[in-house]
């Protein structure tokens, strides 16, 4: 068997380029004893990937040169010589940006596609939508009443917050880059949302949008936007700190926002997190989960580029805001 699988060719400075990477195509051997051959059905393309195209490491390795990337990834078994895993198994793995692989099974979940899509198992039935729980829930602690502030609302943890929060019965504010996208957080729940790209004083334009400040921001842009919600985050608010994409492709360090001295001033906290450190969450988020399904308080969107080749694309356009809802790539 033949798969195509996509390489990083350099570590980019600044915004990377479809030139960073190439594609390559291996033959995948059968499996072994105790082995799976998996062919990859959805793969999924995440803003922490910048990260690991440093070649430094973070809170997790980086990408090697001239070797198969990793990532989120869905697909069935082919063949089987291991005695949990049969051939038409749904499963979930760290072995994206490929079309096959064959493993020993380790980092393999069997999937329940019975009222998941599989896909869906990508975004916000997955570590997506775990993230925009753990820090809705956990980081922030918002309570039924309070008014939250989702950034990148359009997105696919943003998405996500919107509608967990709303379902847990809060306010909502989010914020979007274009018209479309604030329509689309407005379909899915929020009270409120703001075009950043149409204003020129976003914590004036959040505070109006909403009728005033907010007791948590779930901090996903960093830049601006980081520098609005000190204003607009009222006494004792919290902030989760999920990423800033804003910043990911800075050449340079930028310099720090200058109403910084608002963290003391209002008793602010501040919870950075990684959701690998939260797992002892996922029976609480699948519970819940599964209850506002059922409810319709929550629906998954999904933008699709299709084929391994459009791997790049689909990654670089996170960067552009070409998604709404989650980013996959379809095989």
């Amino acid at each position: 068997m033949k798969s195509r699988e996509i390489h990083l060719t350099a570590y980019p400075k600044g915004e990377p380029t479809k030139d960073n990477f190439e594609m390559a195509e291996i033959d995948i051997r059968e499996p072994g004893e105790g082995e799976v051959r998996v062919v990859n059905k959805w793969l999924s393309v995440d803003p922490y990937m910048r990260g690991r195209m440093s070649g430094i490491r973070t809170y997790i390795d980086p990408f090697a040169l001239g070797a198969a990337m990793d990532g989120g990834a869905v697909g069935q078994v082919e063949s089987s010589n291991h005695p949990d895993f049969a051939p038409g198994d749904w499963v979930m793995s760290m072995h994206g940006w490929r079309e096959a692989y064959v493993t020993n099974g380790k980092g393999l979940q069997k999937l329940d596609t019975t009222h998941i899509a599989p896909e869906d198992y990508l975004g916000i039935a997955g570590l997506t939508g775990m993230t925009a729980y753990v820090g809705i829930k956990r980081c922030i602690d918002l309570k039924a009443g309070e008014t939250l502030w989702m950034s990148a609302g359009a997105g696919a943890v943003g998405s996500a917050g919107i509608q967990f929060a709303k379902a847990m019965g809060c306010k909502v504010v989010a914020t979007a880059g274009g018209p479309d996208k604030v329509d689309y957080c407005l379909s899915i729940g929020a009270d409120a949302a703001v075009d950043y790209k149409a204003t020129d004083n976003l914590a004036k334009s959040v505070r109006e949008a909403i009728g005033g400040g907010v007791d948590g921001y779930f901090e996903n842009v960093g830049g601006t936007h980081w520098t609005a919600a000190m204003e607009v985050l009222k006494p004792k608010g919290r902030i989760a700190a999920c990423g800033m994409i804003q910043r990911y492709n800075d050449a340079t360090a930028q310099p720090l926002p200058d109403n910084l001295a608002n963290i003391v001033a209002k008793s602010l906290r501040i919870q950075g997190f990684i959701v690998s450190d939260h797992f002892d969450m996922m029976p609480d988020f699948i519970a819940d989960l599964g209850q506002w399904m059922a409810a319709g308080k929550v629906r998954p969107r999904n933008t699709v580029k299709e084929g391994i080749a459009n791997m790049p694309a689909a990654f670089l356009g996170l960067f552009r805001g070409e998604n709404t809802g989650k980013m996959l790539v379809k095989l």
